[in-house]
């Protein structure tokens, strides 16, 4: 059985550290947990390892977060990965900091990345596993907040967080998402 992982974020030293980029720094601990290296390949940075016998491709689109669905459908096909293996790791300004949600399928909720995977794709029929990053700023500083970094409490909860969000895509490929959905959501 074969998985795909996606982690959005955006390349660029100036993005690195955003709160944009969380789906980047939970796909680099998820590799970092089954030991699989990250190389420069097709649409992006890819890993490929495997979890409990089973294989699992770890993508960072270098396409940046409003093109990330040419990515996912370039990966799903060259390694024939079916819609229900595919698992996107997004941030999500409707949730509280970390928190941390689970779901099966839905609307892409504004955000840009899952907008365009959903265009690509022709579906929002595919997990997607949402970072809170809560909504912290004032009327007109979307695009401030979510680029910008995280604040000095942030930070110091951020290891922790990523390690469950982690634990988290790696239940999903092992144990299925309603399991991981009953063992995770809102923790």
């Amino acid at each position: 059985m074969k998985y795909l992982i996606v982690g959005l974020g955006n390349k660029g030293d100036e993005y690195k550290e955003t709160r944009h980029n969380i789906g980047f720094k939970v796909a680099e601990h998820i590799a970092e947990a089954i030991e699989a290296p990250f190389k420069t390949s097709n649409f992006g940075w890819m890993a490929e390892g495997k979890y409990k016998g089973r294989k699992v491709f770890i993508l960072k689109p270098d396409t940046y977060m409003n093109l990330s669905g040419n990515a996912v459908r370039y990966w799903m096909q060259k390694e024939n990965i079916p819609l229900e293996n595919l698992l996107v790791i997004t941030d999500d300004l409707a949730l509280p900091f970390g928190t941390l949600r689970m779901k099966m399928k839905g609307s892409h909720g504004g955000h840009n990345g899952l907008r365009n995977i959903e265009e690509v794709m022709k579906t929002g029929q595919y997990t997607r596993l949402r970072f809170g990053i809560s909504a912290e700023f004032k009327e007109g500083q979307q695009v401030d907040y979510v680029l910008g970094t995280w604040s000095d409490e942030e930070k110091e909860k951020l290891p922790e967080r990523i390690k469950k969000f982690s634990q988290a895509a790696l239940s999903f490929v092992f144990a299925g998402v309603q399991n991981t959905m009953s063992g995770f959501n809102g923790k």
